[in-house]
């Protein structure tokens, strides 16, 4: 039987205590759950899951790791691509010994082959590149899919933060995508910032800009939740309690506006007690209230 690290109590408790004050360092309570997550993380159950080291291009950031249970049905199994965060300029597929890889060992663990992306960042790489970068990886999944046991007309995109935001706008912006289409079955946009915005009360507004450059004119164009249609992929949108500010606004407005382009409101999960870090860090966990709804989403939703 496969035991679960649960959430200790302090931890529960800490979490209680600096959600109200998240907004008042960001910076520094991000790393704090980092470090607290990553010692509940090192319980976690990681056996029967093969992981793979793969360069998808040149640069030392285009790497990910493949994720693949070493058992599993005889068919061929969904793929999952998730993006890290990290407001646009830092972070790393490898944020801790543990996160993001946790996220990846949840989905392999039920059948889900699971890739850990890495990208480039800004100011080296400005917009559209890191989802230029995201492209690449899809086509790569699609073309190895054979070697892979995946089926490549189910697989979906997940992005935590700045990468909800490459993932929406290579979901959403059809210029960014290739002539044949996006060739997802869906995506899950986790805490996104799905809005490129420059506004004062955002900490993160300088980084902002050195992604998508200082001409605050054209931001509403480059956010994902501009190109959102009917002919979008079907998409699963979950936010914390307690976000980065606006983070929370923005994975409202976008599913307003999926309800409105296709008729019918997308699953949305708003996690209460949880911050913008442990709602990604806590997977792997015996909470996962998130995880569920986001393997029904998996199951539910037909292939591309």
């Amino acid at each position: 039987m496969t035991v679960l690290p649960t959430i200790p109590t302090e931890l529960s408790d800490l979490m209680a205590k600096v959600g109200p004050i998240w907004a008042s360092n960001t910076k520094g309570h991000i790393q704090l759950m980092i470090d607290k997550f990553t010692d509940v993380l090192k319980w976690s159950p990681k056996d029967n899951i093969a992981v793979e080291s793969i360069s998808y291009g040149p640069h030392e950031r285009q790497k990910f790791e493949l994720f693949n249970p070493v058992r599993g049905s005889a068919g061929r199994r969904p793929a999952l691509i998730f993006v890290h965060g990290g407001a646009f300029t830092e972070g790393s597929r490898h944020r801790s010994t543990e996160i993001y890889a946790n996220v990846l060992y949840y989905f392999a663990r039920h059948g889900v082959a699971g890739i850990n992306l890495g990208y480039r960042l800004a100011p080296e790489a400005q917009y559209p590149e890191a989802t230029l970068d995201i492209a690449s990886v899809v086509s790569w999944v699609r073309a190895n899919a054979n070697r892979l046991n995946v089926d490549p007309k189910r697989i979906f995109l997940m992005g935590h933060s700045a990468g909800g935001a490459h993932v929406g706008s290579y979901a959403y912006d059809k210029k960014l995508q290739p002539a044949s289409g996006h060739g997802l079955a869906g995506v899950l946009i986790i805490s996104g910032r799905v809005r490129a915005d420059a506004r004062d009360d955002n900490p993160n507004a300088k980084r902002v800009m050195a992604y998508y450059g200082s001409d605050t004119s054209v931001y509403d164009d480059l956010s994902p939740v501009s190109h959102v249609d009917a002919q979008s992929p079907p998409t699963f949108v979950a936010c914390a309690e307690f976000e980065n500010p606006l983070i929370d606004v923005y994975c409202f407005e976008l599913a307003h506006r999926l309800a409105a382009a296709k008729g019918h409101a997308p699953p949305f999960m708003w996690l209460k007690g949880h911050n913008h870090t442990s709602i990604i860090a806590h997977f792997n966990t015996a909470e996962d209230e998130l995880g569920r709804a986001c393997l029904r989403f998996i199951q539910e939703t037909p292939p591309s």
